[in-house]
């Protein structure tokens, strides 16, 4: 890590869930004593939710919502540096970037153990459903997947509905991240939570497990709780943060519905362990991978497959 040549065997992870109010001030009171708590509890590295300074302002389209946005640096950056360096801990930190004049990102930024700001992640991939209207918002990242070397651990970040996506897992693992976070802001439709709310959240938990089993790397996820719009509508957010071993066991999960730090510690000779017994790295045939760089795969042709079928396998 960047203090020390051989990383001691352990590093402790502290995830903040919490529930967003109206007032940003609040909000960032919130997670800052939340942060403090954690500290308190050994944490080492500690990640916060997705937008946390602000509710979920995505379930509208709505110009006003662009104030809500600052650059990097900026108050919020500078405010968490200094907690970082006080409390000697590394910080996660989602944020709304304002990178300049009707230009902006979901962005995360990592403070290490000093107060340094080590750099951002721009999320890549932004989505737009119902309630969830992040393409009128966000620019696209554009800064790839940067995993960070902080004091604790190798820190890859990525955001919410990127943890669909299995490329991005990978890169950050083939970079060197031991540990990926994924702060998110996802929940249910309270009209759907009867019906489809089990398998949704199942399904949420699952793909990011199996980023952990695919890589042999530490995952976490960490989610706000809450409800957030009009009573009759709006988005139920589920917490739930947890975080998983390179194994994809559970070691730690939070509530449903309140604020708090969830705490793991994470072995990370656990990395080298469930790599030998379960080698995906070393058996990666990155010679017949050429069609992930395309769209679609033309099934008469075969066209931008390159030579995904050939190879002695």
């Amino acid at each position: 890590m960047s203090d020390a040549a051989t990383p001691p065997a352990e590093f402790t992870v502290g995830l903040v869930q919490m529930a967003c109010g109206e007032a940003v001030s609040t909000n960032l009171d919130t997670a800052s004593t939340l942060i403090e708590q954690a500290a308190d509890h050994g944490a080492q590295v500690i990640c916060l939710q997705e937008l946390f300074a602000s509710r979920y302002f995505c379930q509208r389209e709505d110009p006003g919502c662009f104030d809500l946005a600052e650059p990097v640096p900026g108050p919020t950056t500078t405010r968490f540096a200094t907690l970082a360096r006080d409390l000697g801990v590394v910080l996660v930190v989602p944020l709304f970037e304002k990178r300049g004049p009707g230009l902006y990102h979901n962005t995360v930024v990592v403070m290490d153990a000093d107060g340094t700001l080590l750099g951002r992640y721009r999320k890549t991939h932004i989505p737009d459903d119902p309630l969830y209207y992040e393409k009128y918002y966000f620019t696209p990242g554009d800064l790839g997947y940067p995993v960070f070397d902080t004091r604790f651990a190798r820190i890859g970040t990525l955001i919410c509905w990127d943890q669909w996506f299995p490329e991005a897992a990978r890169l950050s693992t083939l970079a060197g991240a031991e540990l990926l976070v994924y702060p998110s802001a996802i929940g249910w439709h309270p009209a759907e939570r009867a019906t489809t709310g089990e398998a949704q959240h199942d399904a949420w938990r699952i793909i990011q497990r199996g980023h952990a089993i695919a890589n042999g790397i530490f995952v976490a996820a960490i989610n706000r709780v809450g409800h957030e719009g009009p009573a009759d509508g709006g988005l139920d957010f589920w917490g739930q943060s947890f975080v998983c071993d390179p194994a994809g066991q559970v070691l730690a999960v939070g509530s449903v519905d309140r604020d708090e730090v969830v705490i793991a510690v994470c072995d990370r000779q656990q990395i080298e362990r469930q790599r030998r017994a379960w080698p995906f790295l070393r058996d990666r045939r990155v010679d017949s991978y050429d069609g992930l760089t395309a769209r679609l795969l033309d099934d008469q042709t075969g066209a931008g497959s390159g030579s995904a079928s050939g190879g002695d396998r």
